[in-house]
This record gives C-alpha cells, structure tokens and sequence, in this order.
C-alpha cells in the first residue's frame, strides 16, 4: 500500500480529498444523523476532528460532489438537496475582553452577508442571524444547514475572568436561542465544543437539541478506531510497535463498542515515529491544575473517580466540576458503567500514558513550583529505581519537600491536608510513566500506591503523624498483608512505610523492608 500525505493540521474537507491525504471516512454518521434527526450537539476533546466533521457537513450540503466520491455516502448522494450553509467558528479571537465576543460574531455574519448579499436590518446579533436565517432561505428556497465550530470557545477562554465569561455565556444564550425560534428555516444544524455546557445554563429553551455526545452509536465520529489504523494507515505501522502506540494514545470511550485513537496524536506519531505527548504539547491545562488544587482533589485519586450524568454535565461558569471538567477536555475517560437501580455510574480514568504522564507532571509543577529542579528529580528517582536505591529515595523526596518555599504552603491550603504528601510520590512516579496503581482494594483493607518496575513491585502506605493512628505506617503494610496480591514468580516485593509532619512539613520517616 502506498503512503500518503498526513493531514496535519487540516481542517478543509477539500484540501484532504484534493491533496490526496488520508482519510478516515466519517460519512456513515452523517447518514444516520440525516435520517434520525435535525438538530445536534457534539462534545469532544480539543484536536479530535470536529472541526473537519463539520467542514465535511458543509461541502456535503453545498453540493461538493466530486468530493465525496468513493465514500460511503455517495450511493445515497441523490436523495441530498443543496442548502445554504451558515457557519460560525470560534477557534480564533480574544474572548477575555469584554467587547471580543461581539466584535467575533459580528464579522463573521458580516461576512455571510457580504457573500451572499442578504442584509439584515437589525443590529443586534441573534436578530441580525434570523434575519440571515430567513433571508437565505427566501433567497435559495432551500432550509438552511447552521453549524458552530467551538461554541463554548468564548467563555473556556475568559474563565480567569468570571464576569466576561458569564457575559458571554448570556450573549451566546440569546444567539443560539435563533435555532429553535428559526426552526421552519432550518434544515439541519450541528452544534460543536469542547465541554457541555448544561442546556439550562446555555441552550435553554432548546429542548429540540439531541446531544449525541455519549451515543454509543456516534462514538466514533472522531478520532481513530484499531480497524481504522488497520485499514487506511497500514502503511504507516511498519516499525512501529502495535501495542505501544496502544499504550500511548488509545483509550478514550464514549460508551461505544471500542475505545478511541485520538488522531492528532496518531498523525504526529506517523510523522515523527516519536512516542511523545504531541497532543499534550499544544496546550497547557494550566486553568485545570489550578482547580484541582482548589477543591482538594488528590492526583491519587484521578485514576478511580465515579461521576453519574448529572455530573458530567454540570459544568458553567459558576459549577465546575472537577469530573466534568476533566471528561470532557479528555484528561479522564469512561472505564466502567453500572447501573444502579435508575441511576447509571461512570468510573472515569486516564485514557492512555500519554495523558496519566503528561497531566501528573503538570501537577508537579504546580506542587512544587519549580519545573528545572521537578525534571532533575523525575531523572533521578528513574536512576534510583534502576539501582534499587531506597535510601537515595528517601533523600530524593525529603530534599524536594524541603526545597518547597514557606510561603507556598501559606498560600495553598491543598498542602495541610494527608492527600497533598501522597500525591506528590504518585505524581512523580507516574509523571516518568511507570505502572502505578493507588488506593487499590485488597482483602484486607486498602493500600496506598503500588509502584511496578522492572522484576520489583514497591507497597508504599503513607501516613501524617499528628493525624495517624497508633502505630507505623510500615506495621500497618505487615499486619494487613499488602504485599501478597504482588506476590509471583520472578517477581520481588518491597514495602515501603513514609510518615510525614505537618509541622516540619516534611518526611520523618522512610522505612523499608522486602515483603
């Protein structure tokens, strides 16, 4: 099979098809969104190919046929009419400002109407994108398709700034409130962003909205599935190890059948043949660790938490949820689901070591503020791994520790608390990677954080001193018996007690011994 153009960074239908590119026919979604509905919403992380979803969506409404040939909706090309198409994006402008949302929507309808020389009287926004509605539709004969490109973009931006982001979340309500009081000019609308913005808060009213975000029908309308790797970049797998590029960047789920590639990182790897964090790389979750610190949530905790739909809705200006924030920018992913009576149960997790990696190292920085002296220690904690060097690990943490200024701990209530010690070994040890499993059950209660490396596994139990019960962290591992769900042949476990104070704020004890 030959080997054709990565589609880097293109966000055209056309360009992909006319370039020769590969690419991943997403046209059987289209048909069934045709046939089952008329208005939807689609919440996916940043880089997973909505933007190209809804380009494609524009040329097949415009009539692009040429475009389409050898795919699958092409034998159903003939019962599809042309219809004027009505894009808005948002991935470009400054949304902090007060006035950048306006100005935004303003050129964009600005430019609608200079091309199709339909001119609204009104100049306030939602009136003026009736009026387009109408117009168009007057004009052609023909419905007309509306699709958003990053809806929630204008207020994920201004979230440092409260009072713009509430003004823009109002300003898009009464905008986007056009497409169910334009409904009978309407053909088909398709509604796109990051997070889900409850239909309360920003789509109310819109009760005609299918959200097809956790369909498991739809679950692979972005991103890259194994057959899709199998059949259309076979040319690209050849020295490159299958079950690595699994490991790093396979793992989402939106409740479908299998679980998804996410394709900038798939993209990035064919081209460079590096396993790296590229989609990490071109965004940083700054405003995410920040709220993690705020509401206590331990990074121990990230691989386990439990969230219901309810939950993973609840996200605006003013109710954030850690769970919602965290599924849906695609730092977390649906493990399980069980139902509970009439309620459905999600256990979110990392999708992939890209992600579990790239996120703990980011809360490394935030815990200790200094990202030079984090990466010297990450390589040395990796090298006293290697030599099996538990007391150079003791020394390790307590000089990190010690190194963190007192003023930090004034500012940050997240460091009075047990949670803040222990997430500070989890990050590290997974920030370099490695298999780490915390707060996992056993049969006889419940241990910390198990650390696999190499022929070793490390049982590690944590416990602050002024809050501990009698007894050491160490006679806590042996009493319980921790160690014996790791126990296997060829395998070797150690149990590794540490005990911090919350006055000294520091490590005071580092005890080991081989189970």
């Amino acid at each position: 099979m030959d080997r054709r153009r990565l589609p880097i960074g293109i966000q055209t239908f056309r360009e992909v098809r006319e370039t020769d590119c590969y690419y991943v026919d997403k046209t059987p979604y289209i048909e069934q969104l045709l046939r089952s509905g008329k208005h939807f919403f689609l919440s996916r992380p940043r880089r997973f190919g909505k933007s190209l979803f809804l380009d494609t969506l524009k040329e097949l409404f415009e009539g692009s046929a040429e475009l389409f040939e050898g795919l699958a909706i092409q034998e159903q090309w003939s019962g599809i009419e042309r219809h004027p198409v009505l894009r808005l994006s948002f991935g470009s402008g400054h949304f902090q400002s007060p006035e950048g949302l306006g100005f935004s929507v303003s050129a964009q309808l600005e430019h609608v109407e200079d091309e199709t020389g339909v001119r609204p009287t009104s100049p306030s926004a939602p009136e003026r994108l009736g009026q387009l509605i109408r117009g168009l539709h007057e004009r052609t004969g023909r419905r007309v398709v509306f699709l958003v490109d990053e809806y929630d973009k204008p207020i994920l931006d201004a979230l440092d700034v409260p009072d713009v982001a509430r003004a823009n979340r109002d300003y898009l309500r009464g905008l986007y409130s056009v497409v169910k009081d334009f409904d009978a000019n309407i053909r088909f609308s398709f509604i796109t962003g990051v997070s889900k913005f409850s239909k309360v808060s920003l789509f109310s009213g819109l009760n005609n909205l299918t959200d097809i975000t956790l369909d498991p029908g739809h679950s692979a309308i972005c991103g890259y599935t194994e057959a899709d790797l199998d059949e259309v970049f076979a040319a690209e797998l050849p020295g490159l190890d299958r079950e690595r590029i699994r490991e790093w960047y396979n793992g989402y789920s939106w409740l479908g059948e299998e679980r998804i590639y996410n394709p900038f990182d798939i993209l990035l790897l064919f081209n460079s043949r590096e396993f790296k964090a590229h989609w990490l790389e071109t965004g940083s979750p700054a405003f995410l660790v920040d709220l993690l610190f705020r509401r206590r949530v331990r990074s121990v905790d990230l691989g386990g938490m439990l969230a219901n739909d309810e939950l993973l809705s609840a996200f605006d200006v003013d109710e954030i949820a850690p769970e919602a924030l965290l599924f849906q920018t695609g730092y977390l992913t649906i493990q399980e689901r069980e139902a509970l009576g009439e309620e459905t149960v999600y256990r979110l997790g990392y999708p992939n070591r890209e992600v579990r990696q790239g996120l703990n190292r980011s809360l490394l920085r935030r815990l200790g503020q200094d990202g030079s002296r984090q990466t010297a220690n990450s390589v040395a904690l990796y090298r006293l791994l290697e030599a099996h060097d538990i007391t150079g690990m003791e020394e390790l943490f307590h000089a990190f520790f010690a190194s963190i200024p007192y003023e930090w701990y004034t500012n940050n209530d997240i460091a009075n608390f047990e949670g803040y010690y222990a997430s500070v070994f989890y990050s590290y040890f997974a920030a370099l990677g490695l298999d780490v499993v915390a707060e996992e059950s056993t049969n006889r209660g419940r241990l910390d954080m198990a650390v696999r490396f190499e022929d070793r596994v490390y049982v590690f139990e944590f416990k602050v001193v002024e809050q501990a019960d009698k007894g050491s962290a160490m006679a806590q591992l042996m009493d319980r018996g921790y160690a014996d769900k790791y126990r296997a042949p060829g395998v070797t476990v150690h149990l590794v007690g540490v005990e911090f104070s919350g006055k000294s704020r520091n490590v005071v004890a580092f005890e080991h011994a081989a189970a």
